[in-house]
């Protein structure tokens, strides 16, 4: 896919500010009509009343022929636009009636140029969590928790809060709306499953449902089912077990037999690269026979793309790039079509493609080095057409140039990363002060495109006049399975050397300042911040956001539990010990820290629970080691207020210029 042309920019003499960096908005979930007319797509901003993100829903022609229009005023958080089969109309969810509960609604674009008002489409005690319009016309898929019954509302009123482990998370369940009626009927044969995602077969035949045994991600990841579903009847056929972290299911046909294939890790591991599954679903029975179609393949797929009933579009991670491939229905193999620089999607989601019924035109999220995300549509293959242009204001800021690093481990394995050098400086006026910012996952990647959020925030600190360094060490994706596997029970091993790989290479070209190192990361790259700082005293500073200490621990309360316990290597519950994830633990290297830390990380962060940080801090105050410890109220795993965001900004930005 090839990458679209540069705009003409004024000089950029602007100065990035904090503000500017949190207050970016940014176009989400791309969805094409089905006769490759228009795209719709999302549009997030932090300005919101409420100091939290909302957004609204816009459309463009594909072609570029009309200017974009906005079809919410974005005082409500509008999401997830999606077609109807015939491209008139439009279903997206609001919560404009009730602030934090998303109802369906459907607005009628005729071709006019006018714009119709939203329609409500539904009332549904709780909100709509998903939606997916089926072929007939006359009917949408709603994915829906059960509405409180007569006995939860008795409990709401007495102020009884208590929740009952199992079954604190309630289920989604998928029901069918009749648009003609209103009328919602709940498929009851997948029992007490929580569905995840739905797609139909082309032609209008069954659904393809994958659900889970339970909300929990540990153990829901790990139960994941695939079921086919009669529209028409809601009978249920249950085609079985689909894999660790399966998703992103599609349809197609080939000479007249359909296949499903699904998103899922490597068969047979829970750390590892994911892979293209399929199968043939039977007339009756569970599936038995399930075809790994990218054993061996050097990249990793990020998204299934199903389109009419030819075989699957799809994404592939590349090393810095992504890649648009095509299944050959004959070799069973992927093919690719074009090749862009960066991930098509976002930092929360990857679901950056979209395309037309036949497969002819795309819509695609994508960036350059030096250009935020927007939606972008042609035909496949290319050239795209850059259709949204959300954050104009970004155009005059002096970026500082990113380039592309190609080196290799102690052990001679090649290794990608990027450096992004001061606005307006070389590598000739070096050294300078490095800052190593470390990805999450580890099942990521940094790729080359642009990248600034309050995590992310490599151009904000290069704006300060610091060098980053943004390193892909093993157990990321883009490299295959071998290369993401590798850090199962390892954490702390490989990747750490291939960091360290690139931090020598860059101050032995003269780039970094040796007496002048950082590092950062925010979940696993915090991790390796903490890790990274117990085996050495180089770094002059370090920031972990949300990081894990504890491997034991974080296996027993992470929302991510089985997986975690894959990557340090046991849990607390394998017997007395020792224990391999004690080895892997930062905290059980505390006592040789002497870099000043900055902690940071969300109150109410599930997924890497704040105890990691409270023993973390705990054990620094113990050893005297120079640290700040920072609890952002009502956050998560990231950050979401607007206020948060700013605080972590300037509080990263100011403990390296303390330090460094």
């Amino acid at each position: 896919m090839p990458q679209p042309a540069p705009r003409p920019t004024p000089e950029s003499t602007d100065l990035l500010t904090a503000e500017l960096v949190v207050d970016m908005a940014t176009p989400v979930t791309p969805a094409i009509s089905p006769d490759g007319r228009l795209v719709a797509y999302g549009v997030v901003a932090n300005s919101g009343r409420d100091g939290r993100p909302h957004s609204s829903v816009w459309v463009a022609a594909a072609d570029g022929s009309a200017a974009p229009r906005r079809l919410t005023d974005g005082t409500a958080r509008a999401a997830a636009p999606k077609w109807a089969p015939d491209s008139a109309f439009l279903f997206f969810t609001s919560d404009r009636e009730e602030r934090g509960t998303a109802q369906l609604q459907r607005i009628l674009l005729d071709g006019s140029g006018d714009i119709a008002e939203a329609e409500p489409l539904t009332s549904w005690r709780g909100g709509i969590g998903d939606h997916y319009p089926l072929a007939d016309g006359h009917t949408v898929a709603l994915l829906a928790e059960d509405e409180p019954t007569a006995e939860d509302e008795r409990r709401e009123a007495e102020g009884d809060d208590a929740k009952v482990w199992g079954r604190h998370l309630p289920a989604t369940r998928l029901r069918l709306l009749d648009l003609a009626t209103g009328a919602v009927r709940t498929v009851d044969g997948l029992g007490d499953r929580h569905v995840v995602e739905v797609t139909q077969r082309p032609d209008g035949g069954p659904l393809a449902v994958l659900s889970w045994a339970t909300p929990e991600l540990d153990p829901g990841v790990t139960t994941a089912r695939l079921h086919l579903v009669a529209p028409e009847t809601g009978a249920v056929q249950d085609l079985g077990p689909v894999g660790f972290e399966a998703r992103s299911p599609v349809w197609w046909n080939h000479e007249g037999e359909w296949h499903l294939a699904h998103l899922a890790v490597t068969p047979g591991h829970l750390v590892g690269a994911l892979a293209v599954i399929d199968t043939v679903p039977p007339v009756t029975g569970p599936t038995v026979e399930q075809r790994n179609l990218t054993v061996g393949m050097p990249a990793c797929p990020t998204e299934l793309v199903q389109v009419a009933d030819g075989p699957p579009l799809a994404l592939f991670a590349d090393g810095l790039d992504t890649a648009l491939y095509r299944l050959d229905p004959q070799s069973l193999r992927f093919h690719r079509l074009s090749c862009a620089p960066g991930t098509f999607g976002t930092p929360c989601t990857l679901a950056g493609l979209a395309a037309s019924r036949s497969g002819e035109t795309l819509a695609v999220l994508l960036s350059t080095a030096r250009e935020p995300r927007n939606v972008h549509a042609g035909p496949t293959g290319g050239p795209l057409l850059r259709l949204s242009d959300t954050s104009p204001e970004l155009r005059g800021i002096r970026w500082g140039v990113q380039e592309r690093l190609s080196y290799q481990a102690s052990d001679g394995l090649q290794l990608d990363g990027l450096l992004i050098l001061p606005p307006g400086r070389t590598r000739g006026q070096g050294p300078f002060p490095l800052v190593t910012m470390v990805h999450g996952g580890p099942y990521f990647r940094h790729a080359d495109e642009f990248a600034l959020t309050a995590v992310d925030c490599g151009q904000w600190l290069a704006t300060a006049g610091y060098a980053v360094f943004l390193p892909n060490p093993r157990g990321g994706s883009g490299h295959g399975h071998e290369f993401a596997a590798v850090v199962a029970g390892a954490v702390g091993g490989d990747e750490w050397t291939d960091i360290l790989a690139g931090i020598d290479l860059l101050i032995a070209e003269g780039v970094a300042d040796p007496e002048r190192l950082g590092i950062s990361g925010w979940s696993h790259g915090g991790f390796m911040a903490a890790w990274a700082i117990g085996q050495t005293e180089r770094f002059k500073a370090a920031m972990m956001g949300a990081g894990i200490t504890d491997w034991g621990m974080q296996a027993g309360t992470g929302e991510w539990g089985v997986m975690d316990a894959a990557l340090g290597g046991s849990t607390g519950w394998n017997g007395p010990g020792p224990h391999l994830h004690d080895r892997n633990s930062p905290i059980s290297h505390v006592s040789r820290i002497r870099t000043p830390v900055l902690i940071l990380h969300g109150e109410q962060d599930t997924n890497v629970p704040l105890g990691q940080a409270v023993h973390f801090h705990r054990a620094l105050r113990h050893f005297g080691v120079e640290h700040e410890f920072v609890v952002y109220p009502r956050e998560g795993h990231g950050l979401h207020e607007r206020a948060h965001q700013l605080d972590a900004l300037r509080r990263i930005r100011a403990w390296y210029d303390r330090w460094l």
